[in-house]
């Protein structure tokens, strides 16, 4: 089964981890791939409150010409393609029930990954009938037609809009 969660709210890798949370409660096994998010430390790091049958990657570099960002765009593009040749290759090893693919939208729309790269990937999952959760604003039009399930997370109010900064353990 394909999910997709997208929009611009807040609440999409969040919700991504509650489906993984309820994933493995029920004994599956759920990798999670982040493809934009890099070595800053966020709450879903850390690993002594990860349930049996979890895990975590980041492939990312980090944000993408944002928050004082200098690395050249390639190497960021290297880290995309790198991170979703790894999501094929654990495809093929047949040891998860459920890969998340965390803003892949946004390795997209940033044009690290073309859609022509991944869908090849959405469409062997779901031939191997794995579940897989794609998530990141601008979800592609073919991500969503081809879809079982989209979800989109809309912005109504956000306290950033009165300038607070982000919280560990809220907001990442």
């Amino acid at each position: 089964m394909l999910i997709v969660i997208t929009g611009d709210g807040k609440g999409k890798t969040t919700s991504a981890l509650g489906q993984a949370l309820r994933s493995c409660g029920d004994g599956r096994k759920v990798l999670m791939l982040q493809f934009i998010k890099g070595p800053w430390k966020s709450g879903e790091d850390a690993r002594h409150v990860w349930p049996a049958g979890f895990e975590l990657r980041k492939g990312g570099l980090g944000f993408v010409g944002i928050l004082g960002d200098s690395l050249p765009r390639e190497k960021h593009a290297e880290a995309a393609r790198a991170t979703l040749r790894q999501a094929q290759d654990e495809l093929e090893s047949g040891v998860w029930d459920m890969l998340i693919l965390d803003e892949i939208h946004n390795a997209i729309e940033l044009k690290l990954l073309s859609v022509a790269d991944a869908l090849p990937l959405v469409e062997y999952a779901r031939e191997r009938k794995l579940d897989l959760i794609c998530t990141g604003r601008n979800a592609p039009p073919e991500f969503l037609e081809t879809a079982d399930i989209v979800s989109e997370i809309r912005d109504v109010k956000h306290i950033y809009e009165k300038g607070v900064k982000a919280r560990k353990g809220l907001d990442y």
